[in-house]
């Protein structure tokens, strides 16, 4: 009998939020705060019911985490306007269950 794993987004409660950094464009070299788009994935207390032994070992090793949706932001100062990407900021935290 062929049997289809669970989806690893099974797992979690996803959920988005907006924080601000501080960037600097690369164009006008202008500093500035920019509101960036984070996808949040939660790991969920319980195991899907039609879970079996490998999507328990799966889910055991799932952690709770977070990714940076926005990899481009437009520059704020009204001359420039150009649109740069974001570095400087890491892409994934880890978050700790407490």
């Amino acid at each position: 009998m062929l049997r289809i794993s669970v989806d690893e987004r099974a797992f979690y409660h996803e959920s988005q939020i907006t924080k601000s950094a501080t960037l600097n464009c690369p164009y006008c070299k202008t500093s500035n705060n920019y509101d960036l788009r984070w996808l949040i994935r939660r790991k969920l207390d319980r195991l899907p019911r039609q879970a079996d032994e490998r999507d328990r070992a799966k889910f055991a090793k799932a952690a709770s985490y977070m990714v940076l949706l926005d990899d481009k932001a437009p520059c704020k100062n009204p001359r420039c306007r150009k649109s740069f990407e974001v570095s400087g900021i890491k892409t994934t935290a880890f978050l700790t269950d407490a």
